[in-house]
């Protein structure tokens, strides 16, 4: 590598948002990594992540409507305290309206066993569902859009504020992933356009 003028490439810091609770217990897992699911609004699947910024990591949670794939809800702070995926779940309960016997998956990081978010799924009539401990396939869709995020919107670059994050972020998702980045699970079309054609039709 020397002589051919190469480099190693370093990987990135690493930096866990999964944290257990002991004193809350976690939920079933419902969902069993059954990822397809035929209507909306009926499995949505939870996480959160981080970017780099030079000002420090800027947190991001989701919440994705596994039959579309379509980002329903999200929110992005400076902690990794209950608020963040709170401030999506309502984003995403304001938006859609979600009938009750919603199953909501996440994993079993304190954020989602806390009384507050558990309560807020419960008050909406839905069905809290969790993975196993560190087993990152059984939210592997969610999953999938982080890596996805990082390896198109940020590549090698680093933000410079927390602030440029945050309107990134906001395009890359409300401009770009939803409505026009297309899915080869969707049959390579957007998460809206595949909702748009799936609407049923009225009589």
């Amino acid at each position: 590598m020397r002589e051919a003028g190469l480099r190693g490439k370093v990987r990135k810091r690493y930096k866990s948002t999964t944290q257990a609770d002991p004193a809350h217990p976690p939920a079933e897992d419902l969902v069993r990594r059954n990822f397809e699911v035929t209507a909306p609004n009926t499995v949505w699947a939870s996480d959160m992540s981080y970017l780099p910024t030079k000002e420090g990591w800027l947190y991001l949670a989701v919440v994705l409507d596994l039959h579309s794939r379509l980002v329903v809800g999200w929110s992005m702070g400076e902690r990794l305290t209950t608020d963040l995926p709170l401030s999506a779940l309502k984003m995403a309960l304001d938006r859609r309206r979600p009938p009750p016997g919603l199953i909501h998956h996440s994993d079993r990081g304190s954020q989602y066993t806390s009384s507050a978010y558990r309560g807020a799924l419960e008050a909406q009539g839905a069905l809290a569902s969790m993975g196993k401990k560190g087993d990152c396939f059984d939210n592997a869709v969610v999953e999938s859009f982080f890596s996805t995020l990082k390896r198109e919107l940020l590549l090698d670059h680093v933000f410079h504020t927390r602030q440029e994050g945050r309107s990134q972020v906001f395009e890359y998702v409300e401009m770009f992933y939803n409505r026009q980045r297309r899915h080869s699970f969707l049959g390579y079309r957007s998460p809206v356009e595949f909702e748009r054609i799936r609407e049923p039709v009225a009589a």
